[in-house]
């Protein structure tokens, strides 16, 4: 509830911030201490300290689980913040704005990881993907921006279509939007409330960029601003991950039998589409892209699973993934030459940021001694713990090989190729909060249980 209060205030703060003063250094501190309070707020409420005491009526519920990834979430942006605040400037001048529509972004994932209803839920998505079509579309000189900006607008009301009418067929049936409602319903499922499953299982995986629901990804990654996109494609991702496996655990849990090979489906298609099409790409960052796409195949074996390791794999999957890419993009985001070619001879010209950036790109790959060795386990595990479709297991195991390739190519540029290296303008201190966030991957890939103990309070 902290969260969710004080995530909606600092957005209207940062509106009036942009309105008093122009400073962006003063704005970029204002949005910085801001975040770190509410992420302070979100730590003491998982500690029992709730500073609002609102009647929500059910609509919404704050465990353990939600308000872990809540932190999760809020530290993940912190960082970011510290790694690239700056280069949003770069974007355009509303340097105040864009930090408020982060903040409204962030109050839609607090909703979205921990609503009780399908209102709720509808409401968290949309004031997730709101704000996104906007910052899609900043890079107001840039025609791919604003192309980018529109597919996703389009796309996302299409989709948002699809979930309303998965909504409605389930109300139909069950007369209520609550979850344990839903649930106690679905004993003997009708037409109707399987095809509520179906609309809806159709709706989130296009949220998620889930295969064959993922063809806006690569256009608006790579046309956004890539400062947004290094959000957009961390912390966004997986609060609506965390938003799909809390829809099906609450409302569908006790019919898994009945979707469950669609999940299976979906799995195996998004982990296919994404590694083979991000081994031909040239462009970094929309290698990346599809290297996104190639690990939400992955964090689908937490809906595919719905067990006790899948939820923990999904809660150390959004915090290795989100870490190593924002750590990734925040390099990137710095060159010039986003080709594989723009990395040759960057270890000669900056050793520390290639050398971090090679633990970034090891750990999305899943080598171990980092936190994404852990997380892939936890979910083939979960997956293996339900003793069905082990041809999936297998086949992940594959898809896992063969994006080794893709990201190995990056650290082959950068140490056995010839260049000499771009010039980036970095600072002590962005080296710095690197660093520290390379030693964060490696100590969660050697002690994952830092960070899941905090699930069981």
């Amino acid at each position: 509830m902290n969260a969710l209060v004080l995530s909606a205030v600092f957005g209207v703060v940062m509106m009036f911030t942009g309105v008093f003063t122009s400073n962006k250094t003063a704005v970029r501190y204002v949005a910085i201490t801001l975040l770190a309070v509410l992420l302070a707020a979100n730590i003491a409420e998982q500690y029992g300290y709730r500073l609002f005491n609102f009647n929500l009526r059910d609509m919404l519920s704050f465990n353990s689980f939600s308000l872990l990834f809540n932190s999760i979430a809020f530290g993940s942006t912190l960082i970011y913040y510290f790694l690239s605040s700056k280069d949003m400037e770069r974007v355009g001048i509303y340097l105040a704005e864009y930090f408020a529509l982060i903040f409204f972004i962030l109050c839609g994932i607090a909703v979205a990881s921990s609503f009780n209803t399908l209102l709720m839920l509808f409401l968290g998505i949309e004031i997730i993907s709101i704000p996104l079509y906007i910052l899609t579309g900043t890079d107001k000189r840039n025609l791919k921006s604003n192309e980018a900006s529109l597919k996703y607008f389009l796309m996302g009301a299409f989709s948002t279509g699809i979930m309303l009418m998965g909504i409605a067929l389930l109300y139909g049936t069950a007369g209520s939007f609550n979850l344990e409602v839903i649930m106690q319903s679905a004993g003997q499922p009708g037409p109707l409330f399987i095809g509520g499953i179906v609309l809806l299982m159709i709706s989130m995986s296009f949220k998620v960029s889930a295969a064959p629901f993922h063809f806006w990804t690569p256009d608006v990654y790579d046309g956004a601003p890539t400062v947004f996109t290094s959000f957009m494609a961390t912390v966004v991702k997986a609060a609506a991950f965390i938003a799909f496996v809390r829809l099906f655990d609450k409302a569908f849990g006790n019919v898994q039998g009945q979707w469950q090979l669609m999940a299976a489906i979906i799995t195996a298609a998004t982990l296919l589409i994404g590694n083979l099409t991000a081994v031909f790409q040239q462009s970094v960052k929309r290698m990346l892209a599809y290297s996104s796409i190639a690990q939400a195949g992955f964090m689908m074996f937490a809906l595919f699973a719905m067990n006790d390791l899948a939820k923990e794999g999904l809660i150390l999957y959004a915090a290795a993934y989100s870490l190593a890419t924002i750590g990734i993009f925040a390099i990137l985001v710095k060159m010039k030459d986003y080709t594989f070619e723009g990395f040759n001879g960057l270890a000669k010209s900056q050793p520390l940021l290639a050398a971090v950036n090679t633990i970034f790109l090891l750990s999305l790959a899943g080598i171990p001694l980092t936190a994404g060795f852990f997380a892939k386990y936890y979910m083939l595990a979960a997956a293996v713990k339900t003793g069905t479709y082990l041809w999936l297991v297998i086949f992940a195991v594959l898809c896992a090989a063969v994006s080794v390739y893709y990201y190995f190519r990056v650290i082959q540029a950068m140490y056995f190729k010839d260049g000499e290296g771009q010039e980036l303008e970095t600072t002590a201190s962005f080296k710095g909060w690197l660093t520290g966030l390379a030693a964060v991957i490696i100590l969660l890939g050697i002690f994952p249980q830092w960070l899941l103990s905090n699930l069981y309070f």
